[in-house]
């Protein structure tokens, strides 16, 4: 059995894990009899850790949430893991979310200081490199990703201000159903009230309109079926379309080759089932789709529209002057 201390780490670390347990649960997972269970419960209270306690007849425990974050406590494999993350964020800038970055780094230092060596060893065997992307993409601020967020949690209307594409300015009142991160990006999945349908926000251009403390204040709402079922596919099939230049060709690879190799979220792939893959794009101009097929280093054949054709053939011709201009020996190509 354990002794009182150690129990009350293991007990605190076990509703830490699940939203609620029942007495019996805890009792068999501690070894130790229900009226234990109370006692340490009470222990724990005690110390003001906010443990909710259902008066029912199997005396349900949930750890609430307190003025102060309790001590965090991992197994070996959840500080590693949390570690790693840390490192990759604090590297990547914090992957679209403005200053997540900077507290990453504040986060891993606290981390670091209290591994033990063991895990300390295992963290630097796992080497995290990041490059920044040469162009900076819009970054979310942190608050506006937690109140959207709780807005989804909580199944409450919120109200917005959106900025689309082309700088129009609206207000929203959506129903908020999933957050979606894509291709770098954050993406509100929602549905719009105001025109009866749903749409697919970029959280970068939203701000939401929420209480002083960060929450919505719109009436709660009954969840409706997205549109497919799948929240993430219902995203991607979205913001794939949203350039104006679009274009398709055949890329003689299998899907799963070329989902590794193309370098956007504008994209749409389609298996056709012999060894090749349907390439969709959209893209700003089709001087831009021709480099962003051609950096996959696949063979490929153009099906629409004639202007990609046009603009690999022109990308092909500046490559080879480019190549040519390092043996004066070869007149290079015009066109």
């Amino acid at each position: 059995m354990l002794e009182t201390s150690a129990r009350l780490l293991r007990l605190l670390s076990l509703l830490q894990t699940r939203p609620e347990w029942s007495g019996p649960e805890l009792a068999e997972r501690l070894d130790v009899s229900v009226r234990t269970v109370r006692r340490d419960v009470d222990k724990l209270r005690g110390l003001d850790y906010p443990v909710e306690v259902d008066l029912g007849p199997t005396g349900g425990y949930r750890l609430g949430a307190g003025a102060a974050l309790p001590p965090l406590l991992l197994d070996d494999e959840e500080a590693v893991a949390v570690a790693v993350t840390l490192q990759t964020a604090a590297g990547s800038g914090g992957v679209g979310v403005a200053g997540l970055g900077e507290t990453a780094v504040r986060a891993l230092v606290k981390l670091e200081r209290i591994l033990p060596d063991r895990l300390r060893r295992r963290v630097a065997a796992v080497p995290v490199s990041t490059v920044a992307p040469i162009r900076a993409l819009p970054s979310v601020d942190p608050k506006d990703l937690v109140a959207v967020g709780a807005a989804c949690r909580d199944r409450r209307v919120l109200e917005l201000d959106y900025t689309a594409f082309d700088g129009t300015e609206t207000r929203r009142r959506v129903e908020p159903h999933h957050l979606v991160s894509w291709g770098r990006r954050w993406y509100l999945l929602a549905y719009d009230l105001g025109r009866d349908d749903w749409r697919t926000l970029r959280l970068d251009r939203t701000r939401p309109r929420v209480s002083p403390d960060g929450l919505a204040t719109g009436p709660r709402f009954v969840p409706r079926d997205v549109p497919g079922g799948d929240p993430a596919a219902y995203v991607a099939s979205k913001v794939a379309d949203v350039r104006p230049f679009r274009c398709r060709a055949r890329v003689l690879a299998g899907i799963d080759e070329v989902r590794r190799r193309i370098w956007t979220d504008q994209v749409r792939l389609t298996d056709l089932g012999d060894g090749t893959t349907r390439v969709q794009l959209s893209s700003d101009a089709a001087s831009s789709a021709a480099f962003l097929l051609v950096a996959m280093e696949l063979d490929l054949e153009v099906e629409e529209p004639p202007e990609l054709t046009a603009a690999l053939r022109s990308l092909g011709e500046r490559c080879l002057r480019a190549a040519n201009s390092s043996n004066p020996g070869v007149a290079p190509a015009r066109g």
